[in-house]
Formats: C-alpha cells, structure tokens, sequence
C-alpha cells in the first residue's frame, strides 16, 4: 500500500497518545498469571470447543543468540576452565621466515 506522506502521518499519529495518558498493555482477559484460566472460562461460556494440543514440528532451538545480531550462534570448540586456548603452531619455510 502506498501512502501519501500526510495520510501516513495522520495514521501514524492515532497511535500516539495525549500528554498526561499511559498506555495500558496488560490488562483483560490476557493479563496476569491467571491468562489460562479466564480464556477457559470464556471458552466454557461461549461454548466454544478448545483448539487442539499443538505439537511441535521442530525441537526447540537450544544455541545462544548472537548478542550483536540475535541470530542463532554455532558453537564450533569449548574450552574446559583450566585449560587455556592455544594458538596454532608455526612452521619454519626454508627462507628461515616463522608463518603463523
């Protein structure tokens, strides 16, 4: 959808609320510890059938996110306390240069 810049302006602008009001996110019946309860009750109520139990297709992903990007994180060697990481070994060519 393409917007002029006033209209998205005036759209956007019904968001913002007033000086002097907050926002209020968690309140009704999805608020607070008893979410569960109050959605079965209301489904009881309405007489509505409760969706089915969802299985997941995958296992949940278990790697550390990135703490610059948030993407998922391969680990490729850990470290046991005591032993300190190394770097690789050198060789010596035969121009008598150490290479890393």
């Amino acid at each position: 959808m393409t917007l002029s810049p006033d209209e998205f302006i005036r759209r956007f602008l019904l968001h913002v609320l007033p000086k002097g009001f907050h926002r209020i996110r968690h309140y009704g019946l999805l608020a607070g510890p008893t979410r569960k309860a109050h959605i079965e009750r209301a489904r009881k109520l309405l007489g509505v059938t409760p969706p089915p139990a969802a299985v997941p297709d995958e296992p949940e992903d278990t790697r550390p996110p990135c703490p610059c990007c948030g993407g998922r994180m391969v680990v490729i060697e850990t470290f046991e306390r005591w032993c300190p990481a190394r770097a690789p070994p050198y060789s010596v060519i035969s121009t008598g240069t150490i290479t890393p």
